[in-house]
């Protein structure tokens, strides 16, 4: 007799998680979710635990959160989940005044943002194809130039 469940937006490998009145503005929140947004869950939560912004706590909060519905409620493997989207909005702004000379009021806006962050989990396939070009990169890299010959007024003399 009840309402019908509402179909799921997100993806079989997707998991969310929203945090709403959070007590900062986006601006300033979108710095932080910027610098996790595309990495593994393992390396955001340890950028955002030695980040020095106050509101990453927050953010490594919701990012824990996600994290726990994609395990509990999804069934997803926490080893292989990468942040899809974290994306910051506005909310409510609190309206004060401050006091100014000769009997003004200026105004003063204490914005509010939510944040919602959806984490995905990779397939074993893209796992392995990742490390596999991860590892071919490297070992490119590690490839050192060949040594330039020194040229100094002796050599020059013989050859010529």
């Amino acid at each position: 007799m009840g309402k019908e469940t509402r179909a799921r937006v997100l993806a079989e490998n997707q998991a969310q998680a929203i945090a709403r009145m959070i007590r900062v503005s986006p601006r300033k929140l979108n710095l932080v979710a910027q610098t996790i947004r595309g990495k593994k869950a393992e390396v955001a939560l340890n950028s955002l635990s030695f980040s020095e912004k106050r509101i990453a706590t927050v953010v490594k909060k919701v990012l824990q959160s996600a994290i726990a519905n994609a395990e509990n409620n999804h069934d997803l493997d926490v080893d292989n989940l990468v942040i899809k989207s974290a994306t910051v909005g506005k909310n409510l702004v609190m309206k004060r005044f401050h006091a100014r000379a000769r009997g003004r009021g200026a105004g003063i806006e204490k914005p509010f943002s939510q944040l919602t962050i959806v984490v995905e989990e990779l397939k074993e396939e893209v796992v392995a194809a990742a490390k596999a070009k991860k590892a071919a990169a490297k070992k490119i890299g590690t490839k050192k130039p060949a040594p330039k010959k020194s040229v100094d007024a002796e050599s020059v003399k013989e050859t010529a």
